[in-house]
């Protein structure tokens, strides 16, 4: 045949998709061409956000209602008792063993350095600056830094500092916990915090306590609480004129420190107070001690804090471009001011901003010395006036500069595993009676995991296109989800009639991670499984979104805190929701001709354990479990000073003691469970001992039950190599 011809020929064979066109490329995307869904990785911003916005609203609406002082005072007494319980108990006044380690003059003034101890132990490092010439007792003021590693050393808060001293106020500055020399991290070696700066030494043990029932606003409150105790017992210090102000973080510390502890007769919150409607619509929830279990469930807005002073003086301080929405500022403000008005102090309360970004200004300092000029009662100018700083190291009241390397003591972590461990003594002794405490688990679960069952009806699905492999079909659909999102899945077909097997298959990376040909998935497939793999909120095509808090938010991987707080700050968690979404996803499967739903598995692999662990223990549509590398228990996050924060978002704020991971398998018993290559917190393979303790109580559920001893298999080694054969030669 000649060339020409031979042209001719293949241009033909092109244009009618003969063998020489070119095979379109496989593409599993569920939402590829569907302008709906173009925000679908924001949904889980958009779910967490919904639901907050309701109870906000709820909450509004409820405050604006309120017209007379004793209508207001009612509402002051709710916000302290809820605060008492969501934030406390606090622990018991012990003795602060204060004590100067060092004392050092400068013109006009001289600082002491401060250790004292707010628990047994937990030292609290700080420094005491005295004006000259004080011939009676001085008003006070506590002074709470920002997110800054060295503390309140820096140039921003030693110049509110110093001019509050020049103008005749006794300040005490402290380092919050994880900053200037209470670094709980420390690495001696390269001098620096071994998880990161001041958020997420903030955060890393925050979420421990978030475990535990508690909060690292708990300790740090307490500490600034213990700091007004060591001011009160100063002879310098009128303890009637007592005074407290931050900026960023400090202005956190100090909204809470002036609504809880009565003493304090001024507070000046800057760059901080917005409301969690606008925090949300913007930045989102911040770092740890930014946020309480169940806050916004329990009807706690950031207004609040300074609703509970009045009519006590109070500054609100902001700026106009500060990452805090100046906007929510404005409408705290609002709100704020209503409440003193009717106490009849509408001029005790008052707003300063300033056009600027997240920072200290000139307009906004010199109102905050007007402030406490007033309200303190030391009469005098405000100007700001330029003040010498001094080296970091000779505000150290330690020899090292740490009290890691100095003093050691007590940390976040210790203090929180020693209560961990009281709990877990607890959940021991309730495990000694089985029926009683499966069903103290299940309740445990659904409340503290805010998991929601689904309806009876069976969902419907969207079907969106289907691809053809070797001897089997991937189909793509979605179903509706919990709320206002859908759920974008994959299943996997095999060739030929009848009713298949079904499994559910959860991958922390989403529904492609294991689905390309020759993967796992397809080792199932074509042993005559029918796979359903879903993309859950957070994964794949449904996330991971930008919400992402402020540039220092707590990320590492897929693992981000901030969706985590924000859930915990309505009452609900990531993995509570991603379980009602996997019942969702059973659902469906039981109207599939094609699927025998009496024999349905879940497989989850890592951290998608914990959602297969509770969709299965509450319905038990799904009947039989293959985890692969599943974390050993949440109790691990908590009894060890280091963790993977990816395992973090999955856990379940104020489990510890009320469930765990093992407690949900055992309330599995005697439905088929088999767990693959166990880890311990870090990922790494657990060893043989922790796997042991840890499924104890799964062990003992399922020898308990007459027949059900064959359906729990445990295997520390992974056998990953051949993890589709092993898991289709495991599920019946």
């Amino acid at each position: 045949m000649k060339p020409r011809a031979c042209l001719v020929i293949a241009a033909l064979l092109l244009a009618a998709g003969g063998p020489l066109a070119q095979q379109p490329q496989e593409n599993l995307s569920v939402f590829d061409g569907w302008m709906r869904f173009s925000d679908a990785p924001n949904a889980l911003y958009h779910h967490l956000a919904g639901q907050a916005f309701t109870l906000l609203d709820a909450r509004r609406d409820r405050v604006a209602r309120l017209r007379t002082a004793s209508e207001w005072r009612q509402r002051q007494e709710e916000i302290r008792a809820t605060l008492d319980r969501i934030v406390g108990p606090f622990p018991e006044r012990t003795p602060l063993n204060a004590r100067v380690t060092g004392t050092v003059r400068k013109d006009g003034y001289r600082f002491e350095k401060i250790v004292f101890e707010s628990m047994p132990g937990f030292f609290v490092t700080g420094a005491l600056f005295v004006p000259d010439g004080l011939t009676a007792r001085a008003p006070a003021v506590l002074y709470l830094c920002g997110h800054s590693a060295s503390g309140f050393r820096n140039a921003p808060y030693l110049t509110v500092i110093l001019n509050l001293v020049k103008k005749g106020f006794v300040v005490f500055a402290m380092d919050p916990v994880g900053q200037g020399e209470r670094y709980q991290y420390w690495d001696e070696a390269q001098k620096a915090s071994r998880v990161g700066g001041p958020t997420l030494e903030h955060s890393y043990p925050g979420a421990q306590c978030f475990l535990t029932g508690s909060s690292l606003a708990r300790y740090m409150i307490w500490d600034g609480i213990r700091a007004i105790d060591y001011l009160v017992g100063r002879p310098e210090v009128d303890a009637s004129r007592l005074g407290v102000t931050g900026r960023s973080g400090g202005g956190t510390q100090s909204a809470y420190i002036g609504a809880m502890d009565p003493r304090i007769a001024a507070a000046a919150p800057e760059n901080y107070i917005t409301t969690f409607r606008r925090l949300l619509e913007s930045r989102g929830v911040q770092d740890a001690e930014q946020n309480f279990t169940s806050g916004m469930a329990s009807g706690i807005d950031l207004p609040d804090l300074l609703v509970a002073r009045a009519p006590r003086p109070t500054l609100l301080i902001a700026t106009t471009r500060d990452m805090f929405s100046i906007q929510g500022a404005r409408e705290a403000r609002d709100e704020v001011a209503r409440a003193f008005a009717a106490h009849g102090a509408a001029g005790s309360f008052q707003m300063v901003e300033d056009d600027a970004p997240h920072a200290s200004t000139v307009k906004n300092r010199e109102a905050l010395y007007a402030f406490f000029r007033k309200a303190l009662n030391l009469p005098g100018p405000s100007a700001d006036e330029p003040v010498e700083l001094m080296p970091f190291d000779e505000l150290n009241a330690t020899p090292t500069g740490q009290l890691a390397t100095s003093l050691k003591g007590e940390t976040v972590f210790t203090i929180n595993r020693a209560d961990a461990v009281k709990r877990l003594d607890a959940l021991e002794r309730s495990r000694a009676r089985p029926e009683a405490h499966r069903a103290a688990v299940l309740a445990s679960a659904r409340e503290l995991s805010g998991y929601r069952a689904p309806g009876p009806e069976a969902p419907q699905a969207v079907f969106t296109g289907r691809w053809q492999r070797d001897g089997y079909a991937v189909e793509m659909f979605f179903i509706p989800g919990e709320g206002g999102y859908v759920i974008p899945f994959l299943v996997f077909v095999p060739g030929g009639g009848g009713a298949h097997p079904a499994v559910i298959y959860l991958h922390p990376e989403g529904k492609a991670a294991d689905a390309r040909p020759g993967g796992v998935i397809e080792g199932l497939v074509k042993r005559g499984y029918l796979v359903l793999a879903p993309d859950l909120l957070g994964a794949g095509e449904m996330g991971p979104g930008s919400f992402q808090g402020d540039a220092y938010a707590f990320t590492l991987g897929s693992a981000n805190y901030n969706y985590w707080f924000a859930g915990i700050q309505i009452g609900r968690s990531l993995t509570g929701i991603r379980a009602g979404d996997v019942v969702r996803a059973a659902g469906y499967l039981k109207g599939r001709p094609d699927a025998d739903a009496a024999r349905l598995a879940g497989v989850a692999r890592g951290e998608m354990g914990a959602v297969l662990l509770h969709a299965a223990a509450l319905d038990e549509s799904i009947a039989q479990v293959a985890l692969v590398d599943p974390l050993v228990s949440w109790a691990s996050l908590v009894l060890n000073e280091y963790y993977a924060p990816k395992y973090m978002p999955h856990a379940v704020a104020g489990s510890i003691g009320r469930y765990d991971l093992p407690d949900l398998a055992a309330a599995l018993a005697p439905r088929r469970l088999l767990a693959l290559g166990p880890v311990d917190e870090m990922g790494r393979p657990a060893a043989q001992a922790s796997i042991d303790a840890g499924f104890a109580p799964v062990r003992a559920a399922y020898a308990a039950v007459p027949g059900a001893s064959g359906a729990l298999d445990i295997r520390a080694v992974k056998g990953l190599e051949e993890l589709g054969s092993v898991l289709a030669g495991w599920i019946r």
